[in-house]
């Protein structure tokens, strides 16, 4: 379990995070929403390291990570994706996925000379591990393509991929869904909803996308004006006039 309390980040006069208190449960996938500029990308930045919160702490398991850089982080099993996807352009997308766990034999000169054995059989297995992350995340007719040739989509489920190469405790999706199309969109979502069912994955996303909020999350949480305005199903959250308000203005709820 990710627990973050009583959060607050100021960027000069800006109130971006405030005092805001979250638990994201291990195995569940939580979405969270919210107007633009409600703060739920500096929330994710603050865990993932990237920003120091003005006060306040983050937990993993009872460990406090408030402020650990987002490498060291990486480590620990806390993993991050952005909105534009974040690939190695010229490199295969085989490639893309081998190089991410870190600690390689292969990455020491010394080890090269005296320990090839130990290098070709690491290279091995994690060939291996690819051609499974590959098979499930259905990429592997594109193994050997520069991933800048990739969709966005594509990108997206490399991402995914990328995250699949270690021992994620969670993973930090932002926007998966952007720019697209819904037919990858469905696949991304089912690939998400696999690893959590299948492999205990725990996700917490940011997006738009109601429809695929829905589909995909346990528990939404709400943020308006740098807080969290309400956390319930998504049935719930739909109906919540406050909700609708933050989104429509007081007219709308008026209405309503």
């Amino acid at each position: 379990m990710l627990t973050v309390q009583h959060l607050d980040k100021w960027f000069g006069g800006i109130h971006a995070v405030n005092d805001v208190s979250l638990s994201f449960e291990s195995g569940k996938i939580t979405g969270l929403i919210g107007p633009n500029g409600a703060g739920k990308t500096t929330l994710f930045n603050i865990i993932a390291g990237l920003h120091p919160p003005t006060s306040g702490r983050v937990f993993l398991d009872e460990a406090e990570i408030t402020g650990i850089p987002p490498h060291e982080l990486f480590a620990k099993g806390v993993l991050r994706t952005f909105q534009i996807a974040h690939e190695f352009s010229t490199l295969p997308v085989r490639d893309n996925l081998m190089m991410v766990p870190s600690h390689q034999s292969g990455e020491t000169l010394l080890n090269v000379w005296l320990r090839p054995g130990k290098i070709k059989e690491e290279e091995a297995q994690l060939k291996q591990k690819v051609d499974e992350v590959l098979e499930f995340l259905n990429l592997k007719a594109l193994a050997d393509e520069p991933a800048g040739n990739l969709s966005g989509g594509q990108k997206k489920l490399l991402e995914l991929g990328r995250c699949m190469m270690v021992d994620a405790k969670i993973v930090f999706l932002d926007e998966v869904g952007a720019g697209v199309n819904r037919t990858l969109l469905n696949h991304l979502g089912d690939a998400i909803i696999r690893l959590n069912r299948e492999r205990g994955y725990t996700f917490c996303m940011i997006e738009h996308d109601m429809e695929f909020i829905g589909k995909l999350c346990d528990e939404v949480v709400v943020m308006a004006e740098g807080s969290v305005l309400a956390t319930d199903s998504i049935e719930a959250i739909k109906a919540n006039p406050d909700v609708i308000e933050a989104y429509l203005g007081r007219g709308m709820k008026n209405k309503s």
